[in-house]
């Protein structure tokens, strides 16, 4: 049997950037909100459902972030950051922190973790991150961050986000 080579790149691809981001919404993920504080102290934080495990032994997750985004500079100077998984009822949070123009802390309850992130209150989960490396893809920058702390709430029910709509409540 002969042996076939493998294209040395990608293929262009055969479908829009709109049919695209639809096939990527077909994959539910939970809610997140990225905080951290910026070199003068001020909290930083934006809503991501990129969020995933890495591996266990080191503890490591990831998420991305545009290259657009006005709090990149903060993400990739700071040390520390946390992701805070969102609950059931916290869509307005989730709404807040994805909002340019505002004040994303305004109003919301949270505590300071002991890398400096603001850890948000009701979350079903934190984890407060070493900032531990960047890979820049694409659009985007991967960051890895090494979980220095966690915890979470036993039974409590996260947001949920598939096909550009968040859900609350999880049929088994």
């Amino acid at each position: 049997m002969p042996l076939t080579v493998a294209p040395q790149q990608a293929l262009p691809p055969h479908f829009s950037a709109t049919e695209f981001r639809e096939a990527l919404g077909m994959f539910a993920t939970g809610v997140t909100v990225v905080t951290a504080r910026d070199a003068h102290g001020k909290f930083v934080g934006l809503t991501a459902n990129s969020f995933n495990s890495v591996s266990l032994t080191p503890p490591l997750v990831l998420w991305s972030l545009a290259r657009s985004a006005g709090s990149m500079a903060a993400f990739c100077a700071g040390s520390h950051y946390a992701i805070n998984i969102l609950s059931a009822d916290q869509q307005e949070l989730a709404v807040q922190f994805s909002a340019r123009g505002r004040d994303r802390f305004a109003g919301v309850a949270f505590t300071q973790g002991s890398g400096g992130a603001p850890l948000l209150d009701g979350a079903v989960a934190t984890f407060e991150c070493f900032n531990r490396s960047r890979y820049d893809e694409g659009d985007h920058v991967i960051f890895v961050g090494e979980v220095e702390r966690c915890n979470h709430r036993p039974g409590a029910s996260p947001l949920l986000f598939h096909g550009g709509r968040f859900y609350a409540e999880h049929p088994l």
